[in-house]
């Protein structure tokens, strides 16, 4: 990857925050439990799902720049959905995203051509690359802000 893309994803993914904020901007309670279809998350599970994401993200990166090799677990986002009562209000969880990307944000951004190298091992899709988990993540959240904005389309 170039030097001038490596900037743009890091840029992208310091702004993760800011897109599903914006997703969010002016929701009503109403909006936080509204889905898009049967089955679809609601605004407030995505918020929660940002959270368990991103924290679970940022200790992967930390694990990959600071052990050879480490082998990362998957996780059921489904069964974090059911069983860490994703019905709870959603502002810490808010926060607990915004800070781990932050925080993650401030390590990628200084990384070296050395770190970009590193490399772990996913337990479902192997290899599991510096490059690849921040493509992963930079994706993941404007994924979930258009999530937001469908389903308080749909709850209106």
């Amino acid at each position: 990857m170039e030097t001038a893309e490596r900037h743009a994803l890091i840029r992208q993914y310091a702004d993760g925050y800011g897109l599903v904020m914006d997703a969010l901007d002016g929701i009503t309670a109403a909006e936080w439990d509204a889905t898009e279809a049967p089955g679809e998350w609601s605004p407030r599970q995505v918020a929660h799902h940002l959270a368990d994401s991103e924290m679970t993200s940022a200790v992967r990166i930390r694990r990959v720049l600071a052990e050879d090799a480490p082998l990362l677990m998957n996780y059921d986002q489904d069964e974090y959905a059911a069983r860490l009562h994703y019905e709870r209000p959603p502002e810490a969880s808010l926060q607990a995203f915004r800070w781990a990307r932050e925080s993650t944000a401030q390590i990628i951004a200084l990384l070296t051509e050395a770190d970009w190298q590193r490399s772990g091992i996913h337990s479902e899709s192997g290899i599991y690359s510096v490059e690849h988990w921040l493509r992963t993540y930079v994706e993941h959240a404007a994924m979930h802000a258009d999530q937001i904005r469908r389903a308080r389309a749909a709850g209106k």
